[in-house]
């Protein structure tokens, strides 16, 4: 086992997390039917807009032939979404699954620091090569759970400031902090997370032969 610099594991470690792709591709639509859906006061061509919109990315990636992992969780997402909406008739609605999504990550986050199994060793471990070693040496298992807790800490203030929108139905508001949350706030816990994992080495697991 050897210890490394990990500069070279930043981009590997952002694009975990999906990239300015991934914001793209889930965040824009929302912004679609939120406009549309100031525009012209109907649920139906808010959703349209919102899935067009989302379906068209998805087909740009294929065009382009870039990864369509994000943009096909991005598509799925929206598509929940939209179900959700005109199930209910409630535009609010289409912001429903997110609130459900941060209180399952959140809780997940949680007790997978607790039991000492943090989420991004079990992700970052073997995109960064390290497997489950990182598991022997404390700090690094430290840093991936204080990384966790800085997630869980964005989880639980989106919940704690969505919620009480989506109660009293502050559609616009509910939208644009949505998208505040998502965008500023993804890249804010992002570049925390590698500022953490940063501070301890990468370790990497050597192969050896007889």
């Amino acid at each position: 086992m050897s210890y490394e610099g990990h500069e070279e594991d930043k981009a590997k470690v952002l694009n975990a997390f999906g990239g300015a792709r991934g914001l793209i591709d889930s965040g824009v639509p929302s912004v679609a039917f939120l406009i549309t859906f100031n525009l012209t006061h109907n649920l139906n061509r808010a959703v349209i807009a919102a899935l067009s919109l989302s379906l068209i990315l998805a087909l740009a990636r294929l065009v382009k032939r870039e990864t369509l992992q994000h943009s096909l969780s991005g598509l799925l997402g929206v598509a929940v979404c939209a179900v959700v909406a005109r199930h209910s008739g409630k535009a609010a609605d289409f912001y429903l699954p997110s609130l459900y999504i941060n209180v399952v990550y959140a809780a997940v986050y949680s007790v997978a620091n607790v039991i000492g199994w943090p989420v991004f060793g079990l992700l970052l471990g073997p995109i960064l090569g390290e497997n489950l070693a990182w598991r022997k040496v404390a700090q690094r298992k430290k840093a991936y759970i204080r990384a966790g807790w800085l997630w869980v800490g964005l989880f639980v203030i989106r919940l704690l400031i969505q919620y009480p929108l989506y109660k009293t139905n502050h559609l616009n508001i509910l939208g644009t902090v949505t998208l505040a949350l998502g965008y500023p706030g993804f890249l804010f816990v992002s570049w925390g997370t590698w500022l953490i994992l940063r501070k301890v080495p990468t370790i990497k697991v050597e192969s050896t032969t007889e």
